[in-house]
């Protein structure tokens, strides 16, 4: 069992009470709920992927396009990162909470679908998934599995079955606009939702970043759990600073053991 400090445990108290009183809870994911599963982030210092590869230079919609040996180069080893990884106790524990009826939305900035293999069915993903890829050429969609799996072994690039253009993972690169739906589905889960847990994000990246702030424009609770401090620290209901991995399955733990 995990050993917190006193004002942690009130806060993983007060929290738990908060998702208990909730009606429309929504979570906010950030890399910081992935990191435990072995997948990097991207703007550490020291460990994320921009401290040592220029983003525009590899994770361009241009670099795929003009260069795509250069970005292909880039993805393989995130790829297979990614693609095999599994979810943490973080993911299971939302997971459960939302099985509980205590959660109605997961919105992630994540890419890795770890909430979904966790057993979450309503994950809103606004920077795209690795799920499934898409031709450049004709626009034929495909699982991602079979032709992912030969690329990570083989660093053979995916073509579409159909006219053999070149397959783009349907994740937003550098260059390319959210995807609508999901960040209209996003705005609106936030302002409706009365509380929002923001879980392993730095909140640095728009618009996404922003949700937090609509979500306080209409009354809700907000609480954070992730590494760092936020620049919404000071607007939240509660804060804490630990990993993600054992401070949420302690607060669904102690939600479990109030109901």
């Amino acid at each position: 069992m995990t050993s917190f400090s006193h004002q942690t445990q009130q806060n993983i108290e007060f929290i738990a009470d908060l998702f208990r009183q909730s009606k429309r809870a929504v979570i906010l994911t950030g890399a910081g709920i992935s990191t435990p599963s072995g997948i990097p982030d991207f703007r550490s210092a020291d460990t994320g992927l921009w401290a040592r590869d220029e983003p525009l230079e590899v994770a361009s919609l241009t670099t795929f396009r003009t260069a795509p040996e250069s970005f292909f180069a880039w993805f393989r080893p995130l790829a297979k990162q990614i693609f095999y990884a599994q979810p943490n106790p973080a993911h299971l524990a939302l997971a459960e909470l939302e099985k509980l009826g205590l959660i109605e939305t997961i919105i992630t900035q994540n890419i890795d679908a770890l909430h979904q293999k966790a057993g979450s069915k309503n994950v809103i993903e606004m920077h795209g998934t690795m799920r499934t890829l898409t031709c450049a050429q004709c626009y034929h969609q495909v699982e991602a599995e079979p032709y992912i799996n030969v690329f990570v072994e083989t660093n053979q690039m995916p073509h579409c079955p159909k006219c053999g253009g070149r397959l783009k993972p349907d994740v937003i690169l550098f260059g390319e606009q959210l995807p609508q739906a999901a960040w209209f589905k996003a705005q609106r889960a936030a302002r409706q939702c009365d509380l929002m847990l923001v879980a392993g994000s730095s909140l640095e990246v728009l618009p996404v970043a922003g949700l937090p702030m609509q979500a306080l424009d209409r009354c809700a609770h907000l609480v954070v759990v992730n590494n760092t401090p936020t620049y919404l620290s000071v607007r939240a209901d509660a804060e804490i600073l630990d990993d993600v991995a054992t401070v949420i399955p302690a607060i669904t733990e102690r939600v479990k053991w109030q109901k």
